[in-house]
């Protein structure tokens, strides 16, 4: 009978299932929505028991296309900064997934902001405060739980191990708590000033566990037999940079989305600055790596909406559009929610500039392309900035990154090669990668770097970028100092 690890991806709008074979392959897969929220605006929310049917769902679909595979192993990526709260002793939710694109926390940002408490969250957590992160979104959930419940508070990872083992494990892996505003990065545990300072009892918190490592045996769950291992947890970014084998100081990946994550890999932790955030990647044998990262709030979502707009059939028709436009186009800022690294301007608002009588629909379509590329070009400039290491290898993941003509922007606005990867389960790879580290299936992290990955690789080419980007930085300024009454001066 072959073997297999199963890998579970959890992510905003879809869970994913992949059967991973010893040698890298993957044998199967299935998938399963899970549907989003908006109870008012800026508000983004999911139902956590739906984010657990779905997961039994994609797990049902995989199973059943590859019959007579015995799984060996659990792994778990997932969203991350989404949070969730449950009765520890009945696993009923206590509130619902409050999403990492949930705003509803702004102005209690704000108000930690300028009682001036940002700089010293950044040195501790490595992120700002943002109402991305966590820490304001657990209080929130802890304030509108009733009495008299014993409560458990965590990111999807320990959601789902909580549901994979029975109730029995309250669990994260420490890249999930590295995003959480509440861990101290550098002392690798959780900080009794942090939640102090949102309000969050430590005791409701889970235990914090490597990346690679054991946390339970399956109870319980339908589809699957009692008693397997969930030997892995982690962050879907930081998966997918395992997965890509970017183990070298300055490697780095641009997952494309709903938003983007930039990551490069450290040789050591340094401190966050210029708009970056400092992050632990991942975790093994009680070592952490840590990674600049870079989060871009909106990237592949303003394609379908300017696909509506511009009357379009669909992305594909968008994107050909944009590939036929004249130069000199206008600039476009998706800042639909604010803008995220490295600029953290949680009032930014979203606009086209430079528009006149001769804009073409092909040129609007274009600005909306190339704000992927100008987004990710301005994440990676603050990073050079800082970083000890050049940018070394850069693989590209996430839907856009199948299509040449927008990765080849990316690579002419970033002057440095893109690396396509061929596989569309990156951060289900990653998580598989680091289960078969702690099952012994793979001995190291050579042995992991070594397993065929199908890529290709986009050197860039001469083009318009830098008067492109002077656009683009314009709009940036436009859409932030717009906000602050500025633009009358």
């Amino acid at each position: 009978m072959q073997t297999a690890i199963l890998a579970v991806d959890q992510g905003t709008t879809n869970s994913k299932a992949v059967l991973v074979s010893m040698v890298g392959e993957v044998l199967a897969r299935g998938s399963s929505p899970v549907g989003i929220d908006h109870p008012q605006p800026g508000w983004v929310e999911q139902n956590p028991l739906r984010i657990w049917q779905s997961v039994l769902e994609a797990i049902g679909a995989c199973l059943e296309s590859a019959p007579g595979v015995e799984v060996i192993g659990i792994a778990i990526s997932n969203q991350r900064e989404s949070v969730t709260a449950w009765d520890a002793k009945t696993g009923e939710p206590l509130g619902p997934v409050v999403s990492w694109q949930c705003r509803r926390t702004a102005a209690d940002c704000t108000r930690l902001n300028k009682a001036g408490h940002a700089e010293r969250v950044q040195a501790l957590a490595g992120l700002p405060i943002d109402p991305m992160f966590p820490g304001p979104k657990m209080k929130w959930l802890i304030d509108r739980i009733p009495a008299g419940h014993t409560i458990r508070l965590g990111t999807i990872d320990s959601w789902l191990i909580h549901r994979f083992t029975g109730g029995l494990v309250h669990a994260c892996d420490a890249a999930n708590a590295a995003r959480s505003q509440l861990y101290d990065l550098q002392r690798q545990c959780w900080s009794d000033e942090l939640c102090g300072l949102f309000g969050v009892e430590k005791s409701f918190l889970p235990e914090v566990r490597n990346s690679s490592d054991f946390f339970g045996v399956t109870k319980g769950v339908p589809g699957l037999t009692d008693g397997i291992p969930v030997h892995a947890a982690i962050g879907d970014s930081h998966a997918a940079l395992f997965g890509h084998g970017a183990f070298r100081p300055g490697d780095g990946k641009v997952t494309f989305g709903t938003g983007s994550s930039i990551m490069t890999t450290l040789p050591h932790f340094i401190a966050p600055q210029h708009g970056i955030t400092t992050t632990i990647a991942w975790s093994i044998a009680g070592t952490p790596t840590y990674a600049f990262e870079g989060n871009i709030l909106v990237s592949a979502a303003a394609m379908p909406w300017m696909v509506n707009i511009l009357g379009l059939p669909d992305v594909q028709a968008l994107i050909e559009l944009a590939e036929t436009a004249e130069p000199h186009g206008p600039g476009f800022v998706p800042a639909f929610v604010g803008l995220g690294a490295p600029y953290w301007h949680s009032d930014a608002r979203a606009l086209f500039s430079d528009i006149n009588f001769s804009t073409s629909r092909a040129q609007m379509a274009r600005a909306v392309t190339d704000s992927m590329a100008f987004q990710v070009h301005d994440v990676f400039t603050a990073m050079s900035s800082i970083s000890p290491a050049p940018l070394g290898d850069l693989f590209a993941d996430g839907g856009p990154s199948k299509n040449s003509f927008l990765m080849q922007c990316v690579a002419n606005t970033l002057n440095h090669a893109i690396i396509q990867s061929d596989a569309p389960e990156a951060s289900a790879l990653g998580a598989a990668y680091l289960a078969g580290l702690s099952l012994g299936v793979w001995k190291d992290l050579d042995a992991v770097a070594a397993l065929p990955r199908p890529r290709v690789t986009l050197n860039p080419r001469e083009t318009d970028a830098a008067l492109r980007l002077k656009v683009w930085k314009d709009a940036i300024y436009r859409s932030t100092i717009a906000t602050t009454g500025a633009m009358s001066e």
